[in-house]
């Protein structure tokens, strides 16, 4: 700082353009964001009072650099040269800012962009013919202690249930028409009708009470106040069954939602740093990249990631026939996705290592005489024989379905309870002396082996080790270096609009380093 330095000294102001020196990441949103040709006038209601391109531009590069709330970038925008560049000096308000952040046409375009920017990044060969998947959660803009339990909801429902068929039982003294069995099921449709004939029978007793008006004590006003109670109190577990019904189609599949943001779903996030089992609101963010840029995207509500998956790839098919190798965690290794890739990608080389991949190879497991794997098999004869010499026959086949609607096949084989002199084993028997089974599922079998030779070959396991530093540094940087850690919208459709904002403000960002360090790397070779 100069020593002369002062600020209320007299000078003279020069106005110049400002243009943000070439590779800058400003440079990169205003290419994209342009080559969209964005053009969304508003077609009923009131016309839109901003440009949605120049907006656009301005979330993209105020979440580049972590400004994620509608309040601190309209901050950023009036602080921030390269902001007021993007924008031409517009100075959008926070709820302008939020407006587009949650205007419905928003994700057609970020589709268009993601379209637009693999096309770029395959003609500049930045990116090639392997992807990975992973998932990371996402915490909701919803209060923590806002949850719904399922189980809790049944629950309650069964005994709001109970104390319906109670008030009806107590009915039957008071009117015989309103009273049902102890074991029908009670609906909304019957509660209505049930109700229109107690109201009915109240006015016939208001009219029998102006009628006896003298009598004391006055049997009618007695039966009207117990059928006013009753009614009363039926209203109010109508209203409890009716809450407890629209809790049940909010639900779905899911077993829990967030009052505050209906969408999102209770999980275990990573950050639980106790380990005391502290299930917060969020979403399940699906990730496919390649050299580190985010190529596709998608949110679950479920929070493992072996059922997304398949919805996943049906979502991205375009991108996912475009590719050679789809690498991802032991997570996704499920029958289910094994048969559905090979179904439906038989040209793809999926690499998903199955569960208890890495424990079948130690020494612990391959000793273990319980493993059916490490038992003696004869192929012709279809038989195995256990470590204790008791053979195992073929006897039947079985079919187990989940409750997901999954069906897996299974081969049972039962242990040979005699000999052929008509001894009985003992070893062929359990301990409280039943013939012994095994089940074999041969489909599982043969994806296991699959994938063992997949990874077996050096050119799988050079890809499958690039997908650890690929996925997993792209959720890094969103989550570490911009503090992407919590959505700012509610709702499954805004969460994901804002969610392809973020991912592609890391996409650019990331092509503005890779810009620079070319740049250096000229530069020095021509020195």
């Amino acid at each position: 700082m100069y020593t002369n330095y002062n600020i209320n000294q007299f000078k003279l102001d020069i106005s110049l353009d400002y243009i943000p020196e070439k590779y800058h990441v400003a440079h990169f949103i205003n290419g994209l964001v342009d080559s969209l040709e964005i053009h969304h006038p508003y077609e009923f209601g009131r016309p839109r009072e901003y440009n949605l391109a120049a907006v656009l531009k301005l979330l993209l590069f105020a979440y580049t650099r972590g400004v994620f709330t509608s309040r601190k970038i309209n901050v950023f925008v009036q602080e921030n040269m390269p902001a007021r560049w993007l924008t031409q000096d517009g100075l959008p308000s926070a709820s302008t800012i939020c407006r587009c952040r949650r205007a419905p046409e928003l994700q057609a375009i970020l589709d268009k962009g993601f379209e637009s920017l693999i096309d770029y990044l395959r003609e500049h060969r930045l990116i090639d013919d392997q992807l990975s998947i992973d998932g990371t959660k996402l915490l909701a803009d919803a209060n923590k202690y806002s949850f719904v339990w399922k189980k809790n909801t049944i629950r309650f429902d069964e005994s709001n249930q109970d104390k319906i068929k109670e008030l009806l039982v107590e009915l039957k003294a008071a009117y015989a028409a309103a009273y049902l069995p102890a074991d029908t099921p009670i609906t909304l449709d019957g509660l209505e009708e049930i109700m229109t004939i107690l109201e009915t029978r109240l006015e016939d007793l208001e009219v029998k009470v102006q009628e006896t008006a003298t009598l004391s004590p006055n049997p009618a006003k007695q039966e009207r106040r117990k059928v006013k109670s009753v009614l009363n109190k039926l209203k109010e577990r109508r209203e409890k069954h009716q809450n407890y019904l629209e809790q049940s189609t909010t639900f779905g599949e899911r077993n829990s939602y967030s009052k505050t943001d209906t969408d999102a779903t209770f999980m275990r996030m990573k950050d639980d740093h106790m380990m005391n089992g502290q299930l917060k609101p969020g979403y399940n963010l699906q990730l496919a990249t390649s050299n580190q840029y985010a190529l596709a995207y998608s949110i679950y509500p479920n929070p493992t990631d072996t059922r997304t998956l398949q919805p996943f790839l049906t979502t991205h098919e375009r991108l996912i026939h475009s590719i050679n190798y789809l690498s991802m965690d032991a997570g996704y290794g499920s029958e289910a996705n094994y048969r559905f890739l090979e179904d439906c990608f038989p040209n793809l080389t999926a690499l998903i290592p199955y569960g208890t991949m890495l424990k079948e190879q130690t020494k612990k497991w391959l000793t273990d005489e319980k493993k059916v794997m490490n038992w003696q098999y004869d192929e012709s004869e279809d038989y195995y024989i256990d470590p204790q010499g008791v053979r195992f026959n073929f006897s039947a086949y079985r079919q187990r379905t989940d409750k997901y609607g999954m069906s897996r096949d299974f081969k049972e084989y039962k242990a040979e309870r005699y000999t052929p002199d008509n001894r009985e084993i003992p070893e062929a028997l359990t301990e409280k002396g039943y013939v012994r089974k095994i089940m074999v599922n041969p489909s599982w079998e043969y994806f296991k082996a699959k994938q063992r030779t997949y990874f077996s070959t050096p050119e799988c396991q050079a890809v499958y080790q690039r997908r650890k530093i690929d996925v997993e540094t792209t959720f890094g940087f969103l989550k570490g270096s911009l503090g992407f850690t919590r959505c700012h919208v509610r709702g499954k459709e805004k969460v994901s609009q804002e969610i392809g904002i973020a991912l592609m403000a890391c996409n650019l960002h990331k092509l503005s380093l890779n810009a620079q360090k070319n740049k250096v790397i000229k530069e020095k070779q021509k020195i």
